[in-house]
């Protein structure tokens, strides 16, 4: 019998950050929303109960690293969410490199006619489900 578990991926931000969730079967990744908050803890809190409230088996999380491959100091801030959303939901927390995803998100949205504030809302989350699908994509190899 085939084992179903739920992943969420979050594109951490200090006013937005977006969510996405698999299938069940970890085939496809799409947007859950975002959670509007500039408090760091506020936002780890939510994430931490979203999680719990889904039945999520592992939290990825992108990690901004620079594109020289170092770790900078939005790096260094993502890594304390990851560790306070893995102590407050008592779920596996992994972070997985992220460089370009939001780039990615912005041009997508720009392509498919979406204007500047409707792509405002909606790149924090589109960006979640990149990072996550990426996530599930390396999973099946």
């Amino acid at each position: 019998m085939a084992s179903y578990e739920i992943y969420l991926g979050v594109d951490f931000g200090d006013a937005r950050t977006g969510l996405a969730l698999s299938d069940p079967m970890g085939f496809l990744a799409s947007g859950a929303g975002c959670i509007h908050s500039k408090n760091l803890r506020v936002t780890a809190e939510e994430t931490a109960a979203f999680a719990k409230e889904k039945g999520v088996a592992r939290i990825v999380i992108g990690n901004p690293i620079n594109m020289n491959g170092t770790a900078g100091p939005r790096s260094e801030r993502v890594k304390v969410f990851a560790d306070m959303v893995a102590e407050l939901s008592g779920i596996p927390v992994e972070m997985i490199d992220e460089r370009l995803t939001t780039v990615s998100a912005h041009r997508f949205l720009s392509d498919s006619g979406v204007s500047g504030k409707k792509r405002k809302s909606s790149v924090d989350e589109l960006s979640a489900t990149l990072i996550l699908q990426d996530y599930l994509d390396r999973k099946k190899k």
